[in-house]
């Protein structure tokens, strides 16, 4: 269950707090919603020196979805998760019928013009519009929850496989394009597999 997000009346984030005590704060009126999502609710008074316990924000990216987690260091509980939904496919979607629509209105019998996508450069660190919308994403969601509660820390997963070096450490250049039947013609690989004898009678080859 995720916790409600909480600010006194200066907007100084406070301890994240259970749901049924937020309801309580607003029946008796000593709260007001600040935030739909997320939740959050801003005190009418002044909350002197919070001891407020930091939190870690803890990222699953992902191409489609990354997950978001805030987790108490000292304890492990986890304080509040959610998951983004990325536009990274319809932008590439939306950048793709642009690149169709002004390719088929260059090859028209129209007047001469000068073609302009040759004198564009990208800039040192460009990114492409997809991956970049995520990076944004994750970036304003990260700044969002740092504005309300207390982030000291933030952790990161990254995982990339080689499944063809777990295979074989060694492996490097062009034996990434090489596979296991690199040098046998398909006869000889099934002969070889099958021992040189006939799956359905057991004659030797």
């Amino acid at each position: 269950m995720s916790k409600v997000f909480v600010l006194d009346t200066n907007k100084q984030p406070l301890d994240p707090i259970h749901p049924g005590r937020a309801r309580m704060l607003l029946s008796q009126g000593k709260a007001a919603i600040f935030r739909r999502y997320p939740f959050a609710l801003i005190l009418k008074q002044e909350v002197p020196n919070p001891e407020v316990e930091p939190l870690r924000i803890k990222i699953d990216p992902g191409a489609k979805t990354t997950g978001l987690a805030l987790v108490k260091d000292n304890t492990g509980e986890v304080v509040w998760v959610a998951e983004l939904q990325h536009r990274g496919f319809q932008i590439r979607d939306a950048l793709t019928l642009r690149l169709q629509l002004r390719r088929s209105r260059r090859n028209r019998k129209t007047r001469y013009r000068k073609p302009r996508f040759l004198n564009r450069a990208r800039p040192k660190e460009w990114l492409p519009p997809s991956l970049n919308s995520r990076v944004a994403n994750i970036m304003t969601w990260v700044k969002r929850l740092s504005s309300l509660c207390q982030i000291t820390a933030i952790s990161q997963e990254l995982v990339r496989f080689d499944t063809q070096q777990m295979q074989d450490s060694e492996i490097s250049g062009a034996g990434y394009q090489q596979g296991t039947l690199a040098g046998y013609e398909v006869r000889e690989f099934l002969l070889e597999k099958w021992n040189r004898t006939c799956a359905y009678c057991g004659a030797k080859r």
